[in-house]
């Protein structure tokens, strides 16, 4: 799902809480009503635009009674500082995905279980994923916080408010993309853009021209 129509989606306090309710528990609507004090035909309505995004689906039980519960796992990143905003939802990668080699800057000591996992054995791995999870946040928020840094010193040093940008330039530079074209496609902006913004950090000693390749100086 697009990241900016999920954001609107859950920019209504009531959708949010509704949410809240139904990941403890599925309910009809005159449970969520009651829940959150507001008329059914208003739950009916705010169900109805949460089933037509996928994250909510109903069934109906022998009272034809139709219950709603969540239908996803679903998880949203908002990302606001001085240098830019960004906003992306993911969905839960597959059990099956090998994740040796993928993150080499993070450890991952977790006993992944199978179908036969005794009750105390699941128990203990979701203790152990409930950690992991805490301290993945932890770390999500240093480095949110070292890139800010970066960036201050990178403006401080660069003397452009566009240091984002330029910081991309000289990432792309340090990871072997040399040439002014190549460049331009790995930040996607136009080569007489990336041309101008090089010329700069050159002036201000911060790459090196050569023939048609750059190096960081």
């Amino acid at each position: 799902m697009d990241s900016a129509v999920l954001l609107d989606l859950l920019g209504n306090e009531n959708r949010r809480r509704i949410l809240r309710l139904l990941s403890h528990k599925p309910c009809y609507v005159t449970e969520i009503s009651e829940y959150l004090g507001v008329s059914p035909k208003a739950v009916i309505d705010h169900l109805r635009k949460l089933e037509e995004a996928g994250l909510v689906e109903s069934r109906t039980d022998d009272q034809r009674r139709k219950y709603f519960h969540i239908s996803r796992n679903l998880r949203l990143e908002v990302n606001v500082s001085p240098y830019g905003f960004g906003a992306k939802s993911a969905y839960p990668a597959s059990p099956s995905l090998d994740m040796t080699g993928r993150c080499p800057h993070v450890t991952l000591d977790v006993t992944v279980g199978d179908d036969s996992d005794s009750v105390a054995e699941l128990a203990s791995e979701l203790g152990q994923l409930e950690e992991l999870e805490n301290e993945l946040s932890l770390a999500q928020r240093w480095v949110h916080g070292r890139m800010t840094q970066v960036l201050d010193r990178l403006n401080e040093t660069i003397g452009a408010d566009d240091s984002r940008f330029y910081a991309e330039l000289l990432a792309a530079i340090a990871t072997g993309t040399d040439t002014t074209s190549s460049i331009s496609r790995e930040v996607e902006v136009a080569e007489e853009v990336v041309e101008e913004a090089l010329s700069r950090l050159a002036d201000n000693g911060l790459v090196t021209r050569h023939s048609d390749r750059w190096s960081i100086s």
